[in-house]
C-alpha cells in the first residue's frame, strides 16, 4: 500500500458493507436474527398486537408485571402494560443510579394505516363500504387496490372485549380500497400525486351480497351487519367504541436472489422495536435498563398512550424513590438511545438526498445526531460529548455503524420520541435501521443493518 493510501485508511472516514467483511458465522448470525424478527412482524401488525407480543416474550424471560408504586430491589425484572397499547420493560441493576443513571431505549409501535370512523357502514351502489380516517403520514394512492387486513377491538356495551383479526391467514376474506380504472383517469392523471386520491375516497369495500331471509330482501349492509352479529354478537353501534384499523395483508418476505433484503408493512419502527426487546430480554447487564415501546408516535406522540405523556418520568421517579435516589440526580445521569429509523439512500431518487450524510443499505444501524425539518426544527440536536461517548461505546463492542440525515437540508426532515426523553434532561440521540420506502404498505430493510442494530442496543445496556 501507498503512504497516501496508508494515510488515506488512517485518517478517512468509510461505509462498508456489512456482507463485505462477515464470515459464514457472522452471516448465519444475521439471518437466522431476521427469520425471528419476520415472525414478530407477521404477529404484530398493530400497537396493540406488538404489545401482548411484547409481554409474552417478557414472561418466556422471567419478566413480571409491575403496578405503579410497587417495591424494587436490584435484579427485578419487571414490565408495565400501559392501556394495551404501549409497553415499559425494565431490569433494575447494581450500579449506582446517581452516578450511571438508567440506560435507556426508546421505539414506537404504531405504524401508518388506515382507521375505521366511528360510525363506518354504509352502502353505495350495491356494495358496503367501511368509511375510514387514515393514520399518520401516508401516500393516499399507495393503499388503494392492495389486499388489507382488519385489525383491532370491539368493546361492546356491557364491557366485554372482542379482539379482531381478519386477513391474514389462509382462507380468511381480505378487504380492499377501490382505484379508477386508466381508461376513466384523465382528469385524475392531471392532479398532483398528493391529491389524486382524497381522504375520504378511501373507502374499504367489505361486501356486496344483500340479505335474504325468506321472501324478505335487505340491504347489503344488513347483510354484513347480519353476519357480524352472527359472529361476534355486535351491532352497529358497537363500532363507537371500537379501535379498528385495516393494514396491508402481506406476510413479510425476502427480498432478492441474495435474500439479504426484508420487505414487510411496519419496519418503522417495530424494526427498531424487536431488537430492543431482544437486546432487554438477552442481556445480563448489571446497569438498570429500561426499554419503552410507545405509540401514538406517527400522530405526534400525544395522549397517555405517547412519549408526551408523563408515563415516563412516572416510572423513573418511581424506580428512583423506591431504591433511595432523587429522581432529578437519576434523569441527570441517564443516557438513551432513541431507536427509530431513517431514510436509507436510494439511488432511484438521487436528487432528494446528500449522499455524504445520508444512510447507506447494510452498512450498518445508523445514528441522527438531529433530526426536525429545514432549520433543524422540532428536533433535540445531541451533545457532541454524548456522540462522542456512544462512538466510544460501538468502537469498543465491535458495532459497525454510520451516520445519516433524513434528505437534503430544505427537503427533508422528520420527527422522532427523541426530544421528548431529552427534555427531562436525559442524554438523547436517534439510533435504528435504515429503510427504503419509508410509511409505504411495504417497506424495505437490510438484514445486516436490523442484527447491527441489535448488537448496538447490547451494547449500549
Amino acid at each position: 500500500m501507498s503512504n497516501n493510501g496508508k494515510l488515506a485508511e488512517k485518517l478517512q472516514m468509510k461505509k462498508n458493507n456489512i456482507f463485505e467483511t462477515a464470515d459464514k458465522e457472522k452471516i448465519k448470525l444475521i439471518f437466522d436474527f431476521s427469520e425471528e424478527y419476520k415472525m414478530f412482524l407477521d404477529k404484530a401488525k398493530t400497537e396493540r398486537e406488538a404489545t401482548d407480543f411484547a409481554i409474552n416474550l417478557a414472561k418466556e424471560n422471567g419478566f413480571t408485571e409491575y403496578r405503579l408504586g410497587e417495591r424494587l430491589n436490584s435484579g427485578d425484572k419487571k414490565y408495565y402494560n400501559n392501556r394495551g397499547k404501549s409497553l415499559y420493560i425494565f431490569k433494575i441493576g447494581s450500579r449506582p443510579l446517581d452516578s450511571d443513571g438508567i440506560h435507556i431505549l426508546a421505539a414506537h409501535i404504531d405504524s401508518p394505516r388506515i382507521d375505521l370512523k366511528q360510525v363506518p357502514l354504509y352502502e353505495e351502489g350495491g356494495m358496503a363500504f367501511f368509511k375510514t380516517h387514515y393514520y399518520g403520514g401516508i401516500k393516499k394512492y399507495q393503499w388503494t387496490a392492495i389486499p388489507l387486513s382488519l385489525h383491532g377491538v370491539i368493546i361492546k356495551k356491557d364491557g366485554s372485549e372482542i379482539k379482531i383479526r381478519i386477513g391474514d391467514n389462509a382462507g380468511d376474506p381480505v378487504f380492499y380500497i377501490n382505484d379508477l380504472l386508466p381508461h376513466l383517469s384523465q382528469e385524475q392523471n392531471q392532479k398532483p400525486l398528493s391529491n389524486a386520491i382524497s381522504g375520504e375516497s378511501l373507502n374499504i369495500l367489505v361486501g356486496g351480497m344483500p340479505l335474504k331471509e325468506g321472501d324478505e330482501e335487505g340491504s347489503v349492509k344488513l347483510n354484513i351487519l347480519n353476519i357480524l352479529n352472527e359472529k361476534y354478537g355486535i351491532t352497529e353501534e358497537d363500532f363507537i367504541s371500537a379501535e379498528l384499523s385495516c393494514v396491508p395483508a402481506f406476510n413479510a418476505r425476502d427480498i432478492g436472489f441474495d435474500r439479504s433484503l426484508i420487505g414487510a408493512y411496519g419496519h418503522d419502527d417495530r424494526v427498531c422495536a424487536y431488537p430492543l426487546l431482544r437486546a432487554i430480554t438477552d442481556s445480563s447487564s448489571d446497569k438498570t435498563v429500561l426499554g419503552v415501546l410507545a405509540d401514538k408516535e406517527e400522530t405526534g406522540s400525544l395522549g397517555n398512550t405517547g412519549m408526551q405523556s408523563m408515563l415516563l418520568l412516572d416510572i423513573i421517579t418511581e424506580i428512583s424513590n423506591t431504591l433511595g435516589y432523587s429522581p432529578i440526580s437519576v434523569r441527570a445521569a441517564s443516557k438513551c438511545l432513541s431507536a427509530d429509523v431513517n431514510a436509507a439512500y436510494d439511488p432511484n431518487f438521487p436528487d432528494v438526498y446528500e449522499k455524504r450524510n445520508s444512510a447507506m443499505v447494510s452498512c450498518g444501524t445508523t445514528m441522527s445526531k438531529y433530526t426536525g425539518a429545514r432549520g433543524k426544527s422540532g428536533t433535540s440536536d445531541a451533545s457532541a460529548e454524548f456522540v462522542g461517548y456512544v462512538r466510544k461505546l460501538f468502537a469498543e463492542n465491535g458495532v459497525q455503524w454510520q451516520t445519516s440525515e433524513l434528505g437534503k437540508v430544505d427537503l427533508g426532515g422528520g420527527g422522532t420520541v427523541a426530544m421528548y426523553i431529552a427534555n427531562l434532561n436525559i442524554d438523547t440521540v436517534d439510533l435504528g435501521v435504515p429503510v427504503i420506502s419509508m410509511h409505504a404498505p411495504y417497506e424495505v430493510i437490510s438484514k445486516a443493518d436490523l442484527y447491527s442494530t441489535y448488537e448496538a442496543f447490547k451494547a449500549f445496556i
